[in-house]
C-alpha cells in the first residue's frame, strides 16, 4: 500500500498589492516507464561565476506567449547571453509584465561578475526517457544553510557512453526559493536524445534570500495516489497569517518521489491574492515522469 509523505514548509516572500486571482501551472508529462537514467553519485563539476555585459542595456516587457528563445531571437542575442544577464529569472517560467535586461550584443563581457553561488550540494541527477525519444532530466538541490536560499539554477550536461557531452541546458526550480534544510529540483526537457546518457551538474546560482519576507503556511495537505502510480492528486490550504501583509501571488509546487526517494515529477499551481488572515484553496495533480509516485512533498511560495 503506497503512502504519502507530506511535508509543509513555510516560506516568507515579499509583499506586493493584490491582483487578480489565476491558475497557471508548470507541469510535466508522464511517461510509460518506470527505469530513470542516474548517477549513484552525482557529478557537480566547480562553481562558475556568470558574468553580466557592462554596456548599454534594454528593458523588454514580457508579453502573452513570449519564451526566452524567442525574445532572444527578436534582439539577435544568444539565448545563453539573455539568461545570463537575468540571472533571476526562470526562463521556463517568464509572467506578462515581467521585465528584463537585454544585453547589447557588442558589448564586451565585464571583468565583474554576480557574487559566487552558495556551495550547496546537488545530492541527486536522474533523466527519465520519454515516449517521444526526449529526456527529462532533474537534478535535487539541498539546502544546508540555516536561511532560504533563491535564484538557484544549474547546468545540466549530458555524456554520451563514450564521455562526449552530447548537451547542456539550464535547469531551474518550479519556485524561486529553498527553505532551510530541505531539497528542492532544478529541471529541463531535452528532446531528442539517446537513452543511455550520464548527467553531470554544475551549480550557475544559489544566492542567500532576503529578509523582507511574510509568513506563509501550508493546512489540511493531502495527496491520493493513483493505483497505477502514475499520478497524484493533491490539495490543501495556504493560510497567511493576519499580521501580514496581503499577498498578490501564491504558488504551490509538489514533487513526486519513488520508492526509491528519486525525483519523478514536479508540477506547480499558481493561485492569485490572499489577505491577511485568509486562505487559500489548492487542488491539482502531479503525474510521474519515471516510475510509480510513492511520496509527495509540499512546497510554497507567496508575493
Amino acid at each position: 500500500m503506497q503512502k504519502a509523505s507530506l511535508l509543509i514548509l513555510l516560506a516568507l516572500v515579499s509583499a506586493c498589492a493584490p491582483s487578480p486571482a489565476q491558475t497557471t501551472d508548470v507541469s510535466l508529462q508522464p511517461y510509460l516507464t518506470a527505469t530513470p537514467i542516474t548517477t549513484s553519485t552525482p557529478n557537480v563539476l566547480v562553481i562558475v561565476e556568470t558574468a553580466l555585459p557592462t554596456n548599454t542595456l534594454q528593458i523588454y516587457v514580457v508579453e502573452s506567449g513570449d519564451t526566452i528563445s524567442e525574445i532572444a531571437e527578436k534582439f539577435k542575442i544568444p539565448q545563453a547571453d539573455l539568461i545570463a544577464a537575468n540571472p533571476d529569472v526562470n526562463p521556463n517560467a517568464l509572467a506578462i509584465g515581467q521585465t528584463l535586461i537585454i544585453p547589447d550584443p557588442s558589448a564586451p563581457l565585464a571583468a565583474a561578475s554576480t557574487p559566487t553561488p552558495l556551495p550547496v550540494p546537488v545530492t541527486q541527477a536522474v533523466c527519465h526517457p520519454t515516449a517521444d525519444s526526449g529526456l527529462w532530466c532533474f537534478a535535487l538541490i539541498q539546502n544546508n544553510t540555516e536561511g532560504i536560499i533563491e535564484n538557484v539554477s544549474a547546468q545540466i550536461t549530458l555524456f554520451d557512453e563514450d564521455s562526449n557531452a552530447i548537451a547542456s541546458q539550464t535547469a531551474f526550480m518550479p519556485l524561486d526559493i529553498i527553505q532551510p534544510n530541505s531539497a528542492f529540483p532544478v529541471y529541463v526537457y531535452f528532446p531528442n536524445m539517446p537513452s543511455n546518457v550520464n548527467p553531470q551538474v554544475q551549480l550557475l546560482s544559489a544566492m542567500p534570500g532576503g529578509s523582507s519576507y511574510l509568513p506563509v503556511s501550508l493546512d489540511n495537505t493531502s495527496a491520493q495516489i493513483d493505483w497505477d502510480g502514475k499520478s497524484a492528486k493533491v490539495s490543501g490550504h495556504v493560510i497567511l497569517p493576519a499580521e501580514s501583509n496581503a499577498a498578490s501571488q501564491v504558488w504551490v509546487a509538489a514533487v513526486a518521489y519513488d520508492k526509491n526517494g528519486t525525483v519523478v515529477g514536479v508540477r506547480r499551481w499558481e493561485g492569485g491574492a490572499l489577505q491577511p488572515g485568509s486562505s487559500l484553496h489548492f487542488d491539482f495533480s502531479v503525474s510521474s515522469v519515471g516510475g510509480e509516485i510513492e511520496a509527495v512533498e509540499f512546497f510554497v511560495q507567496a508575493k
